[in-house]
């Protein structure tokens, strides 16, 4: 009998994802082509990107591995499919679900090609929503609210002291702020974006 299966308690995603959420309906279809923090990426990228990410991380969670598994992030730039606005926030609904099963953050699993830990992949996805929410709220001319514990999550997993891996290579390399600066403006800074940014700069 296996006493370990339980051991681990679920993963909350709802803060990060319901902010998203709450972002979706105020989008313009004339804001689709407007830039974001991702130099890469205009609007509709980074909302294809964010349909990529939930559905790749779902999978994760259920440890239902395939191409939407295997596939790196940056192996072509994401197109935005037509029904995006309702897809995105079931996606979302069911990322949420499938992260709250305590199973999801045991063993192995995948994402963007790379194999991780169950538990670092849900905190990988945590950030993922928290990050991307935060790019998606600047670009659209939006308020975002991130959950504190959620960005303490983030904060963390960007810290190389915390043993987090090289942001560097995930989003670009820390920009400086002041050490009283707001914690999501830290969090934001550790992701290699200016916390300042505004879509005309």
């Amino acid at each position: 009998m296996d006493t370990h299966s339980t051991t681990q308690p679920g993963l909350d995603l709802e803060s990060a994802a319901g902010q998203i959420r709450a972002l979706l309906g105020p989008i313009k279809d004339r804001q689709l082509s407007g830039r974001t923090p991702c130099p890469d990426y205009a609007v509709r990228e980074l909302l294809a990107h964010l349909v990529g990410l939930t559905t790749a991380f779902r999978g994760a969670a259920r440890k239902d591995l395939g191409p939407t598994t295997d596939t790196a992030p940056d192996a072509a730039l994401p197109v935005l499919g037509e029904d995006w606005r309702e897809a995105l926030p079931r996606l979302l609904d069911e990322l949420v679900a499938a992260w709250r099963s305590p199973a999801a953050r045991e063993g192995m699993t995948r994402a963007g090609g790379v194999d991780l830990p169950g538990e670092v992949a849900g905190l990988v996805v945590l950030n993922e929503l928290v990050i991307h929410g935060w790019d998606l709220a600047r670009s659209t001319g939006q308020e975002f609210r991130a959950d504190e514990a959620d960005l303490r999550s983030s904060e963390a997993m960007l810290s190389p002291a915390e043993g987090g891996p090289e942001n560097a290579d995930i989003f670009g390399p820390p920009v400086p702020v002041p050490d009283d600066a707001p914690l999501l403006d830290r969090v934001i800074a550790l992701s290699g974006r200016r916390p300042d940014w505004h879509p005309g700069d």
